[in-house]
């Protein structure tokens, strides 16, 4: 048997999985997503991405499919049926199932799925000798602080930024840098402050950044939260992205500039250390 997922209330093979053709998260992207890291069996940072999740639904008036409870309990049990240690548990959930029509009736019960994917996080390629980032126009729409379903302006970007030789890109509106096309972007300026563009319409507010400015506050590492330009993310010292898949990557270059002397910066691999172990053993790093 192969992988278990999650599909209106029932466990089911992946091959027994049916979802309307009339589902508005397939006709319109009327749907919110949310995905949670799992290492050595354990979900990371499950409450912020819930707390995500549930304000998501919130702003596009879609109800919680489940209660909280029940939908750590679906986590949980996906987790245990197909024996994840290390991966994902990727959640979806839309407005629901109508014919056809950019008005939707009222009332509609959500559509909900979930599964998990079985992938190295830690110690990858990427975190050890870190990524280059293309930088490429935000065409996205203005709401980006909902983690919405409709993904295609990321997913053009991406494509674009792989054939061009890149890892990823860095998007890039009224001339200052929002974020990555699937991660939040950071900087490290000479003198040592942890620099990234707080939250607002224009990013998705990332859990895994929260997490780290958490970090940086509890082992004294200086941050700002502001908006930076192209130029100045190029004339940093160390430069890296976060997400829930990537933890901590470093970026060693940004569009055709080498960053530092383009491999991992020693403020970078430190944050790396801190959030995996934070991740690993919650209770030691925040007692440490």
């Amino acid at each position: 048997m192969g992988r278990i997922v999650y599909c209106d209330g029932r466990f089911v093979p992946e091959e027994e999985a049916r979802i309307s053709i009339f589902d508005r998260g397939f006709l319109f992207g009327d749907a919110i997503y949310e995905v949670t890291a799992v290492i050595g069996g354990g979900m990371i940072d499950n409450d912020l991405h819930l707390d995500r999740f549930e304000r998501s639904l919130a702003a596009l008036s879609i109800p919680m499919p489940v209660p909280r409870a029940e939908l750590e309990g679906i986590q949980a049990e996906l987790m245990a049926r197909n024996d994840l240690s290390e991966g994902t548990i990727y959640l979806q959930v839309s407005r629901g199932v109508a014919d056809r029509d950019f008005l939707y009736p009222e009332g509609l019960a959500p559509t909900f799925i979930a599964f998990t994917q079985a992938r190295k996080l830690a110690d990858t390629p990427a975190q050890r000798n870190g990524i280059a980032v293309d930088l490429a126009k935000d065409v996205r729409w203005a709401r980006c602080d909902i983690k919405t379903s409709m993904l295609l302006g990321q997913v053009l970007i991406k494509h674009q930024a792989r054939a061009r030789g890149y890892n990823d890109a860095w998007m890039v509106s009224d001339g200052l840098i929002t974020e990555g096309s699937s991660s939040t972007a950071f900087i490290i300026t000479g003198d040592g402050r942890v620099l990234t563009r707080p939250n607002s319409q224009s990013t998705l507010p990332g859990c895994t950044r929260m997490a780290v400015l958490r970090l940086c506050a509890g082992h004294g590492l200086q941050f700002e939260e502001r908006a930076f330009s192209p130029a100045e993310a190029q004339s940093a010292v160390e430069a890296f992205v976060t997400s829930a898949s990537s933890f901590v990557t470093p970026v060693v270059k940004i569009g055709e500039v080498v960053i530092g002397n383009g491999r991992p910066g020693p403020l970078t691999s430190r944050l790396q250390a801190y959030y995996l172990e934070a991740a690993l053993d919650p209770e030691a790093a925040a007692s440490s």
